[in-house]
């Protein structure tokens, strides 16, 4: 059941690599006995790197009646994360100049029209729209989540009216799988293709993302059967399938751990745009950049994405739950690496296994790849700046602590905590990097002697005490 994708020498060359190797097998091992005792009917994960998937692997079945194993080149429905496909349309148009993120979404649906809670609400934007503070009704007005029988498109513009908004707008975060609806609708307003094109198009065909299906079928090949929660005692029952129409672009994708990971890739790149780099990386951080801060300050909401704090850590994602499946992608972006978790199970976790897959992999990932450091030497020539300076009662002192040219603030409470390290990038100039100056850079005068006399950032300047 095990599905390696080689994507490059380069991941072969990671995954072997002994801390690497390692901890994969720590993690199969923990995998396969996880998987058997939650009773899961078919998981398949992918570990990304960088440009890379280093490792993947199916456990249990994808058709269960069938035995056919889960690999990871299995279809799974992803539910939520197709938001997140949605969220990259629409700054692609953003980008474009084609619309912006403030317009109000009546502007490009003239047929958008809801009941606000007050008459001085103002209107709901498509920002509302991707960070879920748009304040309209989770879903329209309808069982679909019951029948399964969701409606099209032509019968959610005729029900939107008759669903009055909850909150305001920006009053409160509210999950909405109908907000993300209609920002699926913008897209094809405003691009003049019909979202499914449009997304094969810009989105699925640039990443070679050829298995990802914006509208999958019973039929579709390689498509996971999607199980009903567990009875103990009983065998799983399969879910009934889902066409998700006017929800397609909340929830109707569906995909595998090899395109997935062509996503996630996509989230840690900086390239000019073009090619696979459907969105240039000042984008793709504005993405991953918290818009609304939920009231716990431990996570918020991104332009599509979630993003959350585990420990020191950022880590960036979206999760996705349907009838039948289970799914969530999470990446820490600091470090450029990823899980993904796919499961065809109701009632599964996929947080449970991406928590124990970063905590695993992340360290022998980051030992494998970390740069051998050499010792700084420092440069006999900053002799000469070392000392104290002052204006009036400010004190700033230059020192060389193990082979660098640093300044602190002597007289702070935590002196060390002020350090700022002076990078030389040219004749007694220095760049800062640290402190509330990072980035600009730090001259020093000197007098005929070569003695430093004086020192002056962008905005300030000390005299050296004689």
């Amino acid at each position: 059941m095990l599905a390696r994708v080689q994507l490059s020498a380069q991941h072969d060359a990671l995954s072997e690599k002994p801390e690497v190797a390692g901890a994969i097998q720590v993690l199969d091992s923990w995998l396969s006995a996880s998987v058997a005792s939650r009773g899961e009917p078919g998981l398949s994960i992918g570990i990304v790197y960088g440009n890379d998937l280093i490792w993947s692997k199916g456990y249990g079945f994808a058709n269960v009646e069938k035995r056919i194993p889960a690999t990871a080149s299995t279809l799974y429905r992803i539910a939520s994360i197709s938001k997140v496909f949605t969220a990259t349309a629409i700054l692609q148009l953003r980008d474009a100049g084609k619309l912006q993120l403030d317009d109000p979404v009546s502007k490009h649906l003239p047929w958008f029209h809801i009941k606000e809670p007050r008459a001085d609400a103002p209107p709901i934007t498509i920002w509302h729209l991707l960070t879920h503070t748009s304040g309209l009704a989770r879903e329209l007005p309808a069982y679909y989540w019951n029948d399964l029988k969701f409606p099209t498109r032509e019968e959610m513009m005729r029900m939107v009216p008759e669903e009055p908004a909850v909150f305001a707008p920006e009053k409160a975060y509210k999950y909405s799988n109908l907000a993300l609806a209609i920002a699926g609708e913008v897209v094809a307003a405003v691009s003049g293709e019909p979202y499914q094109q449009y997304v094969e198009n810009h989105i699925l065909r640039p990443l070679g993302m050829s298995s990802t299906l914006v509208a999958p079928s019973p039929t579709s090949p390689n498509l996971a059967v999607g199980y009903r929660r567990r009875v103990v005692g009983e065998p799983r029952e399969a879910e009934d399938f889902i066409e998700a129409r006017a929800l397609t672009p909340s929830a109707g994708l569906a995909s595998n751990i090899e395109d997935l990971a062509r996503f996630v890739s996509l989230q840690f790149r900086d390239s000019p745009l073009g090619g696979s780099q459907i969105l240039k990386g000042p984008t793709l951080r504005e993405m991953q950049r918290v818009q609304w801060l939920k009231p716990d300050w431990q996570s918020g909401q991104g332009l599509g994405f979630g993003i959350r704090h585990v420990g020191q850590q950022v880590r960036v994602g979206k999760d996705g739950a349907a009838p039948g499946y289970k799914s969530l992608i999470e990446w820490v972006p600091a470090e450029k690496f990823g899980v993904i978790v796919l499961i065809n199970g109701y009632d599964a976790e996929p947080t449970y296994y991406v928590n124990q897959a970063l905590s695993i992999m992340g360290p022998a990932i980051a030992k494998a790849t970390a740069q051998p450091k050499t010792a700084p030497v420092a440069d006999p020539s900053w002799s000469k700046y070392i000392g104290t300076y002052t204006w009036k009662h400010v004190e700033t002192q230059i020192l060389v602590v193990d082979g660098e040219l640093i300044m602190i603030s002597p007289e702070a409470a935590a002196p060390w905590d002020t350090r700022v390290r002076l990078i030389p990038v040219g004749p007694r100039t220095f760049k800062m990097t640290g402190g509330g100056n990072d980035g600009e850079l730090l001259q020093f005068e000197v007098d005929e002697n070569g003695t430093a006399t004086k020192l002056l950032a962008s905005n300030y300047y000390r005299i050296r005490k004689r």
